[in-house]
């Protein structure tokens, strides 16, 4: 059968097209795994799948509903008030537990919580306190951009990055990356390429305060280049 499916808003510029033709070779198809066959042939696109419903004959759709060739279809992208962002930049302490639930995926079969905290000694030195600062809309944006990133190398694997800024105390979370994927390889290497990106291009520095003074740092990554693109494995 052949299904016709409506795209709107920042999904015509994602696809390319207001319609997207998929062709399947049984007469009915549930809408999960219609979702899974989407992102199957369109991994750069499987970041945004996420938080989009189906319209079946103009109703959401659920999951196990089936639809058939007769059904209108439409993709529909989050609304105002819609779900949360898969990249977000906030002043309030982290819920780490609400970051991972956005990567939950009934096909995947693993999933890794990065957390990233203020240590109190380096070398020696005592940190009493970090302090963030960011440009915002190009951080939540080179965030973003990381995410399409990993979906392009590990296809299906799903990523969620919350920064905070403002004042850290010790033991306290600056940053938290949800990663998830079908396998625990890509899961790993996802992970562990999305903090080193983000340390490589996303525009948010970090005051230490010390003791006995302070100092803000920027790449922790050897010479910064931002334009550089990522190295292939």
């Amino acid at each position: 059968m052949n299904l016709h499916i409506q795209l709107f808003a920042g999904l015509v510029d994602l696809f390319g097209t207001s319609v997207l033709h998929i062709s399947l070779e049984q007469e009915t198809v549930t809408i999960e795994q219609l979702k899974q066959r989407i992102a199957d042939d369109y991994p750069h696109a499987a970041q945004q799948l996420v938080s989009c419903f189906f319209a079946k004959n103009q109703a959401y759709a659920g999951d196990a509903d089936a639809v058939t060739e007769q059904d209108e279809l439409a993709l529909i992208p989050p609304v105002s008030g819609g779900q949360p962002e898969l990249y977000e930049i906030t002043h309030e302490e982290i819920d780490a537990g609400q970051v991972a639930k956005k990567v939950n995926h009934p096909n995947h079969g693993a999933s890794l919580l990065f957390i990233g905290t203020t240590r109190e000694m380096t070398h020696g030195q005592r940190t009493v306190l970090l302090e963030y600062e960011a440009y915002i809309p190009m951080a939540v944006k080179t965030m973003a951009a990381i995410g399409q990133e990993i979906g392009e190398r590990w296809p299906g694997t799903l990523c969620a990055i919350t920064h905070r800024l403002g004042k850290v105390a010790i033991a306290e979370a600056s940053v938290v990356i949800a990663v998830s994927s079908p396998h625990r390889p890509d899961c790993y290497e996802a992970s562990r390429y999305a903090i080193e990106r983000l340390k490589q291009i996303v525009p948010i520095w970090k005051k230490e305060i010390w003791e006995d003074g302070s100092e803000w740092k920027g790449s922790q990554t050897g010479p910064w280049n931002p334009l550089l693109t990522p190295q292939s494995d």
